[in-house]
């Protein structure tokens, strides 16, 4: 059984707007990450991209 790495105090989670990336946001929240700012939300060839940063500041 491999070790696992100490979780990242950062990241920016990106991705289309659907359901497979507001589950990505909430599984990072279950791990105890907190939400940092707002998202930033773009177009891309009429699909809509979005990015959320997020914070982990226990390890």
């Amino acid at each position: 059984m491999s070790e696992q790495p100490d979780p990242l105090a950062y990241r920016l989670l990106t991705g289309t707007d659907d359901r497979a990336f507001c589950e990505r946001v909430s599984q990072a929240l279950d791990d105890g990450y907190e939400l940092h700012g707002s998202p930033a939300m773009t177009t891309v060839d009429g699909a809509v991209h979005v990015a959320q940063a997020v914070v982990r500041t226990q390890r």
